[in-house]
């Protein structure tokens, strides 16, 4: 296992935006890393951000609150960062804080 990544993003172009796809464990060692990433692409212009949780394998409270923050700096800045659904074990963190319903899901 030492050889095991805990946690990367790979970043693509998406029609009308860019996809950051995040891989491993989002939590309070790696949300930095993330942060980082979604910094750059807004300082890049990028109006449409797509975080897609789809390749992570667990997420804890400290990732939630980076995605909180990221949506509410969107709202403010007039940009979209939309979530793309992680598996159940990811989900159930936005299921069990209620918190689902604040963001913009979208499948794909």
């Amino acid at each position: 296992m030492p050889d095991e990544v805990l946690f990367r993003c790979e970043v693509a172009p998406e029609e009308g935006g860019v996809r950051v796809r995040a891989f491993g464990s989002l939590d309070m060692a790696t949300t930095p890393e993330l942060d980082a990433k979604l910094t750059e692409l807004r300082a890049a212009d990028h109006d449409l951000i797509i975080v897609d949780l789809g390749g992570l394998d667990f997420m804890d409270s400290s990732g939630l609150r980076l995605l909180l923050s990221w949506d509410s700096f969107a709202r403010r800045d007039g940009i979209r960062v939309h979530l793309v659904p992680g598996p159940p074990t990811v989900q159930r963190v936005f299921e069990v804080t209620g918190t689902a319903g604040v963001f913009t899901f979208r499948h794909g």
